[in-house]
């Protein structure tokens, strides 16, 4: 991380069917100056992973056709993306979604909603 808190040149994948989601996380990572690439279905997530190599993803659970868990568990099982960070977004309780998320092999949980202060820190943890 540079002196000013930016994270120039590291990139995020923001993986959310919800494009003001999307929008909302954007807009806080912008203001490290994150590289954003983002995909609305896990399906997209994939091919976006093996495309750019990002340095964290941040994962919804609800997705159409595959969901969160199940694309961290596919990324996770590929030799060639199973070392980037996976941190679930998720609106569930905290005990279900912890251990399914440790169970796929995910890196950190994010319960929405979050504050952009919490979103931040967490990124800023992974990408340091």
């Amino acid at each position: 991380m540079k002196k000013n808190g930016s994270m120039d040149g590291k990139t995020v994948l923001v993986v959310d069917d919800s494009p003001l989601n999307r929008k909302l996380i954007r807009t806080i990572l912008d203001l490290k100056k994150i590289r954003i690439i983002e995909a609305g279905d896990a399906e997209k997530a994939l091919e976006l992973t093996r495309l750019h190599r990002p340095d964290l993803i941040l994962m919804d659970l609800q997705l159409p056709g595959m969901n969160g868990l199940e694309a961290t568990e596919v990324l996770k099982t590929d030799s060639e993306t199973a070392s980037i960070p996976i941190v679930i977004l998720s609106a569930g309780s905290i005990p279900e979604d912890a251990r399914q998320m440790r169970q796929s092999g995910a890196s950190g949980l994010i319960l929405k909603p979050f504050s952009a202060r919490e979103l931040l820190e967490t990124v800023s943890s992974f990408l340091t």
